[in-house]
C-alpha cells in the first residue's frame, strides 16, 4: 500500500529534510531562507514514488543517484538543470544519469518526478528484455525526441491521477508502478532499449504456456506483473508474448484481464461492495475502462450488473 506524503513549509531545513527522505544525496547548496513556500505531494510504494512540488526560493540544488534512478521535470521561468559539462533543457522530461546532477532557479519552481529503486527496476526491465545481466543506465539524459517526450508527460498525468485513488490497492498500484517505469526507460536512451534490440524471442514449448496459465489463475487476486508471470513460466517477457500469441492467439495481460473479469463478475453477483471497489479490488484502474472491457465480455455494463442483485 502507498504512503501519501504532503507538506506546507516555509523553512529551508524542511525543503532539503523532505528531499533527503527520498533521495538521501540530495543537497540544497544555496536556499533564500526568507521568502521560502514549499509545497510537497508524493505517494511512496517502497520501491517507487511519485513526486510533485512547488517550492518558492531563490534555490541551487545537487542530486547524485547511485540505488536509484530518477526521472524529472522543471517548471521556471530561469530554470536550469546541468551536468558537470552540458545544459539540459528542463521543461523537457530529463533522467539523471551517472553522474551529479545540477538544478537552479529563483521565484518559483514545480517539479514532478518518478523515482525507482534501483534494484527492483532491473529485475523488471531484466525480465521483459530477457537480458539477466542486464545493468540499467541512462546513456543520454534527455528524451528521444519531442513525441516521446510528450508521451511521457501524459503517462506521468496518468499515473499521479490514478494513483490518487488507487495507492491502496496493491494490483493497481503494481501496474501503475510498471507502467511509469517502462514508460520512462522507452522514452529515454537507456541500456535497456540496448537489450531490447539485442535480445532475441526465446522458443516456447506449449507446457511453458500451460504454467502461465496455472500460474495466471492461482494468483490473479495478487499485484502480479506480466514479468511475474514469465518468470513463473521459465520464459522471458517477450517470449512468453510470443508463445501466447502462437499457442492462444492472445497476451498474457489480455488473459489475465479475463481472470480477474470473471472475477469482479461473481464478486458484483455478490451485491457487497460498489461498482468502483470491485474495479480497484481486480487491477482496474480507470472505472471506463473497467467498463468497456466488462461490456465486451457480457454486453451490459457493471452497474447493471450489480442492481440485478
Amino acid at each position: 500500500m502507498g504512503e501519501v506524503l504532503t507538506v506546507r513549509a516555509t523553512g529551508a531545513g524542511d525543503v532539503e529534510a523532505v528531499w533527503q527522505q527520498f533521495i538521501p544525496s540530495a543537497r540544497l547548496d544555496r536556499v533564500d531562507p526568507v521568502h521560502v513556500r514549499f509545497e510537497w505531494s508524493s505517494i511512496e510504494s517502497g520501491t517507487f514514488s511519485l513526486v510533485q512540488y512547488s517550492l518558492r526560493a531563490d534555490v541551487r540544488s545537487s542530486i547524485q543517484l547511485d540505488d536509484q534512478i530518477m526521472a524529472c521535470q522543471l517548471a521556471a521561468l530561469d530554470g536550469r538543470v546541468f551536468t558537470n559539462d552540458r545544459d539540459i533543457d528542463p521543461r523537457q522530461p530529463w533522467i539523471a544519469g551517472d553522474g551529479p546532477m545540477h538544478g537552479r532557479w529563483s521565484g518559483t519552481g514545480k517539479v514532478r518526478a518518478f523515482l525507482f529503486d534501483r534494484t527492483s527496476a532491473e529485475r523488471v526491465a531484466r525480465a521483459v528484455s530477457g537480458d539477466d545481466r542486464l545493468v540499467l543506465r541512462a546513456i543520454d539524459p534527455v528524451a528521444r525526441d519531442r513525441m516521446l517526450a510528450s508521451q511521457w508527460e501524459r503517462s506521468f498525468g496518468y499515473v499521479a491521477s490514478a494513483l490518487v485513488s488507487g495507492h491502496e490497492h496493491p494490483l493497481v498500484a503494481a501496474e501503475l508502478e510498471r507502467h511509469a517505469l517502462l514508460s520512462t526507460l522507452t522514452t529515454f536512451s537507456t541500456t535497456y532499449l540496448e537489450a531490447l534490440d539485442r535480445a532475441g524471442q526465446r522458443a516456447a514449448a506449449p507446457r511453458t504456456v500451460r504454467r502461465a496459465l496455472a500460474f495466471i489463475d492461482s494468483h490473479a487476486h495478487l499485484p502480479i506483473t506480466i514479468d511475474d508471470i514469465a518468470e513463473a513460466a521459465g520464459i522471458s517477457t517477450r517470449g512468453l508474448q510470443h508463445a501466447f500469441r502462437r499457442a492462444l492467439d492472445t497476451t498474457p495481460s489480455a488473459y489475465l484481464r479475463t481472470v480477474r473479469l470473471t472475477a469482479a463478475h461473481r464478486d458484483l453477483h455478490s451485491g457487497d461492495d460498489s461498482v468502483g471497489e470491485v474495479a480497484r479490488r481486480w487491477g482496474f484502474s480507470s472505472p471506463s475502462r473497467f467498463a468497456r472491457y466488462y461490456r465486451e465480455v457480457y454486453g451490459r455494463n457493471p452497474s447493471q450488473t450489480a442492481r440485478m442483485f
